[in-house]
């Protein structure tokens, strides 16, 4: 016999019924339908009274959306557009990264952090979504311009220097708090 899951049931009823209704709203106030779905979020967290969407269950949901977000972006953007701007793309979003992450390092240096936490916090600040992006430059009709082109390329070489910094990161966390022995041994590990 099928077991039922009605939490499951709940949580996207309570999700969706709630987007739908915050992106009227936000669309009724000339605002991108995106803030109406970031308020839906908010509305339905922990951090907030009222409707409470099982969390765990919600977080997996909401992985699920960020592979069918990114899913929707590689749709539009092919790697023959990427190759046509990536004298632009890459210096400038390399640029972008660094000068954002130095940023927010002397930030955290000014809040009395240490240099790993004020490395992390800049790399959190460097991070640009792509798909809001995207959606912004669709809703102007602009992605298929040249600059959209150059826009989305940008972006996308940020998503890849992201998932390297993501994927360094662990490793590089004993070096940052200062134990460079333990770093070490991580990277002359045979696999």
């Amino acid at each position: 016999m099928p077991q039922h899951h009605p939490q499951l049931i709940a949580t996207l009823a309570v999700g969706l019924g709630l987007a739908f209704l915050f992106g009227v709203v936000a669309h009724r106030l000339r605002v991108s339908p995106l803030v109406g779905y970031l308020l839906a979020g908010v509305a339905v967290g922990p951090f907030t009274p009222g409707i409470v969407a099982n969390q765990e269950m919600a977080n997996q949901l909401a992985e699920i959306g960020v592979i069918l977000l990114m899913f929707a972006v590689g749709l539009h953007f092919s790697l023959k557009d990427l190759t046509a701007v990536w004298r632009i793309a890459i210096p400038g979003s390399l640029g972008r990264m660094a000068g954002a992450t130095l940023m927010g390092m002397g930030l955290a240096w000014m809040f009395g952090w240490g240099i790993g936490a004020g490395l992390v916090f800049g790399l959190a600040l460097s991070v640009a979504s792509t798909v809001v992006l995207v959606r912004a430059l669709q809703e102007r009709r602009i992605a298929d311009t040249e600059r959209g082109h150059i826009a989305m390329g940008w972006l996308i070489v940020e998503d890849l220097a992201t998932i390297l910094v993501l994927v360094l990161l662990p490793s590089l966390a004993p070096a940052l708090k200062g134990d460079a022995g333990a770093s070490a041994g991580i990277w002359s590990s045979p696999s």
